[in-house]
């Protein structure tokens, strides 16, 4: 399939959606844009997941819980823990797919941008400098470049474990732009 190849239709009846993606792809954006569209709750995982300090917030599963419970609902499809929860749920996965360079571009943009600005993320969290990048494994940038290949096969995947699920594969700018517009 070519990167600016026609999105599919979008599936308008779907209350609860989820956005796919390595880190970087722009889940978040993107689930913030498809919740404005249609008009449905959005909730941000990264902001249940990390406490104050980077620490793991002991609710995170519960929140997750009560957030799936809902009728209708825009989150990022991310966390292993609480994957599965989603995915019994959603109806729709958007799986934002752009080729590595791209994604690694948009990682990259976004981590100087918020730790040159102190942007603060969740819980009066920052990026940490940029040297982290040299030691820490876990760093973004070295988890975007060792897990960019993390969701590969992934439509096949969910093919089998949720057939309930709508799979929207998109793989550039241009095919994710021209599916939030067929969805107003």
């Amino acid at each position: 399939m070519p990167h600016d190849a026609p999105a599919p239709p979008p599936a308008v009846t779907a209350r609860r959606i989820l956005v796919a993606g390595t880190s970087g792809a722009g889940k978040t954006t993107l689930a913030g844009r498809v919740s404005a569209v249609l008009g449905l709750p959005y909730t941000e995982l990264d902001g249940l997941y990390h406490g104050t300090g980077w620490t793991p917030r002991p609710e995170f599963e519960d929140d997750v819980r009560a957030v799936v419970a809902q009728d209708a609902w825009v989150s990022e499809w991310q966390y292993t823990a609480v994957r599965p929860l989603l995915l019994e749920r959603a109806e729709l996965l958007v799986w934002l797919d752009p080729p590595v360079p791209v994604v690694l571009w948009q990682v990259g943009t976004r981590t100087v941008r918020r730790r040159l600005r102190r942007t603060e993320l969740w819980h009066g969290n920052v990026e940490p400098p940029l040297r982290t990048v040299l030691r820490d494994r876990d760093h973004i940038l070295r988890w975007a470049w060792r897990t960019r290949h993390k969701l590969r096969g992934l439509d096949e995947r969910l093919a089998r474990e949720a057939p309930h699920v709508r799979v929207v594969r998109l793989r550039s700018r241009r095919a994710v732009e021209r599916w939030v517009r067929s969805l107003a």
